[in-house]
């Protein structure tokens, strides 16, 4: 195995082991709407509409039922691109745009949530808070994007979009969502940082 081989390496993430184990739950739902050609676009902009409704629990400081409409809600983003694939759509077609664009919307509405409660709260220190984890939140996301469209591989770090979401829902239903807006403001960085430091790696001279 060479440089490069090592370098590209990647271990599989939290949405890899969500898609692989929840296949058998996915698949006939997926079938079902390809039989009667629903449009995986419909779902992704669906999935982006109703972050609206999870930033207004949030904006309300209704913790807990906005993390159990996430919870169950959510879930859609897996239907987009299984239903795409059902239906024979070309990977990397304006689906696949549309579904990352969507995907940075969300998080950016679900984020102003955070920032309308903490604003109503008069908490200074927190909105600064809130503002790093979105921006880290996006970098995340980009910089794989980045790398991508280089043609090279970005897919690790400790927080992908799904365990952003997890860290979420899981301290807004013990009521706690300053917690996870600290870790994520801490942690979006460090996996943006590892990100660019993977892409070094592969464009270094073997």
């Amino acid at each position: 195995m060479n440089q490069s081989d090592i370098n590209t390496q990647e271990k599989p993430t939290l949405t890899d082991f969500l898609r692989k184990n929840t296949k058998f739950f996915i698949d006939p739902i997926v079938t079902f709407m390809a039989r009667y050609r629903f449009s995986p676009d419909t779902l992704t902009v669906l999935g982006m509409l109703f972050h609206f409704f999870f930033a207004w629990l949030i904006g309300q400081g209704e913790m807990q039922w906005a993390a159990i409409a996430m919870f169950f809600l959510v879930p859609l983003d897996a239907f987009d691109g299984a239903l795409a694939r059902k239906l024979g759509r070309e990977k990397g077609g304006f689906g696949a745009f549309l579904d990352s664009t969507l995907d940075r919307f969300a998080e950016i509405i679900l984020f102003g949530g955070f920032i309308f409660y903490y604003v109503r709260l008069e908490n200074e220190m927190m909105l600064a808070i809130a503002y790093i984890a979105i921006t880290g939140s996006i970098m995340v996301s980009y910089t794989r994007a980045r790398a991508e469209a280089l043609g090279l591989n970005a897919k690790i770090g400790v927080l992908s979009r799904v365990e952003r979401y997890a860290v979420m829902m899981f301290f807004m239903v013990i009521k706690l969502p300053h917690v996870a807006l600290i870790i994520l403001a801490i942690f979006t960085y460090f996996t943006a940082f590892q990100r660019m430091y993977h892409v070094w790696k592969q464009t270094r001279p073997s």
